[in-house]
């Protein structure tokens, strides 16, 4: 699913109502209705006030037809409007005409003491601003902001809280409306997948508005919204003649003493996600706990306590490296001699990441195509400091094309980063905050890097599959804090089966 600007989102309303016949009014009606619809369904048996609150534009003009529609089913609705500005756009005013028409509750805001009590029984909409606002809230409006977030009342936004910028930083975080819910229309909206907004969205919901198909699918832009039916374009399923041998060979190579744990949960993911065969390259100490825990797997040692010398046998289709590997001195020097020369296509994490920042001229060895998966701290050691979640992005989309490798940015809705562009996970949830969870993704990628998949493919598909074992985890017997890295592999089966 495409994430459009608000600039392409204005476009594809042009392009709606040019190519469907169809007028701004009525268009704005079928975004109304389709908020409505889902606050009807979801509060009619509450039997809580209402409260929307209007701006002047277009936004105002959704919520001016939630309201009409809420009066019609004969709830209990009042209307503010916010009137931060004299200027009022044509659809807000035939929609204001529409409502009156009802004689429904309409006040107007003007200072501070028309301000309405709020309390945490109420339920508001929030139509305040849209995705077109480019400068903080000020004046009254502000204060109305602080005061809506004060009342502790179920907030639903539409299509973005009030004063959240669409696709840039904040720079008043106190003059941001904090939804319960978002309502946004037809398209996720870059501010709702930002670690840095999320005091103010606790869920959203994509609604479909039907917009012009032929604008939707042929817009280029930089980021997209992975969904179920994206990997489901992705997924291979095999063949019927087809034989462990067909199916890849992936070598995970890691461990330490202590640390044996990450470089077993790594291949077990890998035999679990299908690769025809997997082996581990692992210090002696290990041996012993890899051969009982994960018998399919094959084993090959290194040093007792490390890795140091990189002389395995394998001929592998894929490495996964870096879990539990430490950063022992020999360590990184045999590294560094390994990975300068390797030719393999190759997933990195952990403690190959560590080391390739603490040698910077590594950066400029990393193979084309390979997949480094980082969480934030390690993406900041490998590329640097930002300054903001919207600058972070940009540094991850430079890093990716500079070095032509595909990088993973771990966390909600993990970014993955891909010849300029990136795209969202869209499953998942915090029981995958947990140790071990990035090895068993690095596992699950290398396996379906072994089977054939390309490089973006194989990181597409892992941060799904990885993220919807969880959500089928924490929808059956598992909490978000019992669920652990072994239920990741545990639910593999499951998300396969969704996917076949």
């Amino acid at each position: 699913m495409k994430i459009l600007s608000a600039k392409q989102v204005y476009k594809a309303d042009q392009a709606t109502m040019k190519n469907l016949s169809i007028s701004s009014t009525d268009l704005m009606e079928k975004a109304g209705l389709a908020c409505f619809n889902w606050i009807y369904q979801a509060f009619q048996h509450a039997k809580r006030p209402i409260h929307v609150f209007c701006g002047m534009g277009n936004n105002g003009g959704d919520g001016l037809v939630i309201a009409r529609l809420l009066a019609e089913k004969a709830l209990d609705v009042k209307t503010y409007l916010v009137n931060f500005s004299d200027k009022r756009t044509d659809d807000f005013r035939i929609n204001l005409e529409r409502l009156k028409k009802l004689n429904s509750d309409v006040y107007e805001i003007n200072a501070e003491g028309d301000f309405p009590k709020i309390s945490n029984k109420h339920i508001v909409v929030d139509a305040i601003f849209g995705i077109g606002l480019k400068r903080a809230i000020d004046g009254f409006t502000r204060q109305l902001v602080m005061c809506l977030n004060a009342s502790k009342a179920t907030i639903i936004s539409i299509d973005i809280p009030s004063g959240l910028f669409a696709n840039q930083h904040m720079i008043d975080n106190d003059a941001i409306v904090k939804a319960d819910q978002v309502l946004t229309f037809q398209v996720p909206k870059l501010a709702l997948l930002i670690p840095e907004n999320q005091n103010f969205i606790s869920e959203w919901i994509v609604l479909d508005i039907e917009l012009d198909k032929t604008y939707l699918e042929t817009v280029d832009v930089k980021y997209e919204f992975i969904t179920t039916n994206d990997i489901k374009r992705i997924y291979k399923k095999r063949k019927r003649f087809s034989h462990k041998g067909s199916h890849g060979h992936s070598l995970i190579i890691g461990g330490s003493f202590g640390k044996i744990g990450a470089v077993i949960l790594a291949s077990r993911a890998a035999i679990k996600s299908g690769s025809g065969l997997v082996s581990s390259y692992i210090p002696k100490c290990g041996y012993t706990a890899m051969q009982v825990s994960v018998p399919e797997v094959m084993v090959e040692v290194d040093d007792e306590k490390i890795v140091q010398f990189f002389n395995f046998k394998t001929k592998p289709s894929a490495i996964g490296i870096g879990p539990g590997l430490g950063t022992h001195l020999k360590t990184k020097k045999g590294f560094v001699d390994f990975y300068s020369n390797c030719k393999i296509p190759m997933v990195i994490d952990a403690d190959g990441l560590n080391i390739i920042s603490e040698f910077k001229d590594l950066k400029k060895l990393i193979p084309k195509n390979t997949i480094l998966t980082p969480h934030p701290k390690e993406f900041e050691r490998l590329a640097g400091k930002w300054t903001d979640d919207y600058h972070k992005l940009e540094m991850l989309k430079k890093f990716s094309v500079k070095y032509k490798c595909v990088v993973v940015l771990k966390g909600a809705y993990t970014a993955v980063a891909y010849q300029g562009k990136i795209w969202f996970n869209s499953s998942g949830n915090a029981a995958l905050a947990t140790a071990g969870s990035g090895d068993v993704l690095t596992g699950i990628i290398c396996s379906l890097l072994a089977q054939g998949y390309t490089s973006i493919e194989a990181a597409l598909m892992g941060v799904y599959i990885h993220g919807r074992t969880a959500d089928i985890g924490i929808e059956s017997e598992e909490s978000m804090e019992s669920f652990i890295a072994s239920d990741i592999i545990a639910n593999l089966a499951k998300v396969f089966k969704e996917l076949a």
